[in-house]
Formats: C-alpha cells, sequence, structure tokens
C-alpha cells in the first residue's frame, strides 16, 4: 500500500461548496455586497477551495498575515511563508463590519466566485510586505508591483467556493490534491517528485525530472496556469509542448501531468516554500529546486531557493528539496550534465538565453538539438512565428 506524506498543517481542506448546492448559494450570493479581487486573488480563493493551500481557510487575517510576512509563520506557529490576502477598497471596506457575509467576485468576468464571513478588517504597510516577502520595494519587481497596487484594508475571513472559473472546462488536465493523491495511491508511489514550471521544458529541464525519476517512484510535472507576466509563454502553448516532450521521451507509467491555478508572484526563495507546500498537499515527497526558482530579473542570488530550505525546522515539512545545479549540454561528454560532474571548459557547454532563444525562434530558425527536444521546438517556433503575422 503506498504510503504518501500527508497534507500540510495535518488534514487538506475542501471549501468547495457541493455542486448540488451551488446554484441555491449563488442566488443568496447575488443579495450579498460584493468585494471585487484581482486576478491573483481570483487564483488564490481557487487554490484554497481545492485545499491546495491547505491548512488555509480563507484569507489570512492580521496574526496570519503578520506571522506569515515577518516569520513565515502562521499564529498557529504552522510554517507559511507568503500572505494571502484579499485587499478592499476604502468605499467598499468601510461598508463592511467584521461578521458581515459577503460575495468575492471576479472583477474582470464580473462573476461569482465564492462568499466570505469576514472575521476581520486590518490596515498593513505595502512596503513592509515588499521587503520581508520580496527583498526589495522596487515595483519593477512585478510581485512588488501587485503589492503596491492593493488597496490599503484588508478582509480576513473563511472562504466558501462556488466557482473554480473556467480552469476545469479549459485544462484536460486540471486536477486537485484529493484527485492527484489517488492517482499516486492507485500507481502505487510513495515518493513523488514534482516538477514546477511556468516555461516549456528543454533538454535541462528533461534530465533534471529525470535524474529525479530514479530516485522516485514518478515524476510529477505540475505547470502553473494561471496569469503570468507579460512576455511569458500561454499556457495552451506550454501544454502542446509538455504533450510532445511527454509522448517520446518518458515513460508513461512513471509521470504524471497536472496543472494548477496560481498565479505567479515571482518571490524567489519564500515562493519555492510556498511551491513545496502546495505540492505536499498535492501528496508529492520531494520538489525539484533548481537555479533561481521562482526568481525574477536579478533579485535574488541564483541558488537562495535551496538555501531557504536549510533555514527551514525538519519538522516544519514533509516533503523535501532535491537541490540541482545550473545544467547544460556538454559536447566532450556528449552528454547533459552540470558543474557537479563536468569538469570540462565553458566553451563546450551549449546556453541559449531566453533572449536569443525567443529571437532565433521569432526568425524561423531552429533550436540546437542539444537545448531542446525538435518536438518541442517546432512547437514554440510556430508560436513565435505567428506573432509576427499579428
Amino acid at each position: 500500500m503506498a504510503r504518501l506524506v500527508g497534507p500540510h498543517g495535518g488534514e487538506l481542506v475542501c471549501r468547495l461548496v457541493p455542486k448540488s448546492e451551488v446554484g441555491a448559494r449563488l442566488e443568496e450570493a447575488k443579495r450579498l455586497p460584493k468585494v471585487p479581487m484581482t486576478s491573483r486573488e481570483v487564483s488564490d480563493v481557487i487554490m484554497i477551495g481545492m485545499g491546495a493551500f491547505s491548512p488555509l481557510t480563507g484569507f489570512m487575517a492580521k496574526a496570519d498575515y503578520e506571522g506569515s510576512m515577518r516569520d513565515m509563520r502562521l499564529a498557529s506557529g504552522t510554517l507559511w511563508p507568503v500572505p494571502i490576502t484579499l485587499s478592499a477598497d476604502g468605499e467598499a471596506a468601510d461598508r463592511i463590519k467584521d461578521g458581515d457575509k459577503v460575495a468575492l467576485v471576479d472583477n474582470e468576468s464580473d462573476q461569482i466566485m465564492a462568499t466570505m464571513i469576514v472575521s476581520e478588517r486590518f490596515t498593513y504597510d505595502k512596503a513592509e510586505e515588499a521587503r520581508e516577502v520580496f527583498r526589495t520595494e522596487d515595483a519593477g519587481h512585478p510581485g512588488v508591483a501587485k503589492v503596491m497596487a492593493q488597496h490599503n484594508v484588508c478582509l480576513g475571513g473563511e472562504v466558501d467556493v462556488l466557482s473554480e472559473g473556467e480552469y476545469p472546462e479549459t485544462y484536460a488536465a486540471y486536477a486537485r490534491p484529493p484527485e492527484t493523491r489517488k492517482i499516486f495511491e492507485e500507481r502505487g508511489w510513495s515518493t513523488v517528485a514534482a516538477f514546477q514550471t511556468r516555461n516549456p521544458l528543454h533538454r535541462s529541464h528533461e534530465y533534471l525530472t529525470k535524474v529525479a525519476l530514479e530516485v522516485s517512484d514518478g515524476v510529477f510535472i505540475h505547470p502553473i496556469v494561471g496569469k503570468l507576466k507579460e512576455g511569458d509563454i500561454p499556457a495552451d502553448v506550454r501544454m502542446k509542448c509538455y504533450e510532445v516532450l511527454l509522448d517520446n521521451y518518458y515513460p508513461p507509467e512513471r509521470v504524471v501531468l497536472k496543472v494548477y491555478p496560481m498565479e505567479m508572484r515571482y518571490g524567489g526563495p519564500r515562493e519555492a516554500v510556498l511551491h513545496a507546500i502546495i505540492r505536499q498537499n498535492f501528496g508529492c515527497s520531494h520538489l525539484c529546486v533548481g537555479r533561481d526558482h521562482a526568481g525574477v530579473g536579478k533579485y535574488y542570488g541564483p541558488f537562495d531557493a535551496q538555501r531557504i530550505f536549510d533555514e527551514i525546522g525538519p519538522t516544519d515539512l514533509q516533503i523535501r528539496p532535491l537541490k540541482f545545479e545550473n545544467t547544460f549540454w556538454c559536447s566532450k561528454c556528449e552528454a547533459m550534465g552540470s558543474i557537479k560532474i563536468c569538469t570540462h571548459d565553458k566553451k563546450h557547454r551549449v546556453f541559449i538565453s531566453g533572449t536569443e532563444t525567443r529571437a532565433m525562434l521569432s526568425r524561423g530558425e531552429d533550436l540546437p538539438p542539444e537545448f531542446s527536444r525538435p518536438e518541442v521546438a517546432a512547437v514554440l517556433k510556430e508560436y513565435y512565428m505567428s506573432l509576427g503575422d499579428e
């Protein structure tokens, strides 16, 4: 019998309203005061609903917010590295009192996503949150920019989630934690290595996941499909890349591909810990942590996201990091490798920057097979060539 790691905090939360009750609950919600949510808040409420953010049952009240921001701890002492908050504008917030029930609405589609009983209204210091969580107040950081754009009052409280938006219908690979746990158990897996990604998988990523496969029962490829920053490759294109790669180069019985709806914060080390917590809730025992995990620009050192796991107590997480050096194709080794196993000069290593990759694909050029599998490169070339037609 497979024995998967337990959920973070000990219990897998479910705040999704049963389908049989959604209609009546929606009618009630239409009569409630409405609180608009940004795309990030929408993705967060879905993550809470499906249990991916266990043990959170709603948006944070002040004690959990401050503990998470300053010490990476909820008020209960449970490890939690990133605040999960809902902000409301002054006019709307002034009308809402503690104990009120409100409807949470997607501000882009005007769809009611959830209801919440407000346990607490509180003000907060955006600059402090930026410094603590992102290590910078620079508004050029996409995560900082979103914090600074928030309203000045936060509403905390438990949520009841009425909708997961378009994700279940848009993505055949959409899955919630109970579903992935069932898949892993049915396959008899106890050790599962998760691979977080917001990009297509190139040869380096393939190498990392296959090293993880050597030491685990299975690998869980888990792309993020919430809103990304401008310039990132759309989810539908990335899904084609994942599928052609897995179809051609992986043993199907040892790999699971599913997607999840969170929106990236690009929080580097702290977000790496959040990614680990999420994967533990999905049933994974290990998380692949490579170079500049969840980073952006030059805000973090290349291995800061690995070092932060050394600062976490041994009982705070059941999931463990698999730490990887930067990997590459070495023409002397005639194989993939890293600085741990390859001693050859840098001139023998195939590195292509993201900027150079995009430029080559936009010109219709093929990527070197040492960098990208041809099936993946073909999907990307078609996408970048299409941009030139717009």
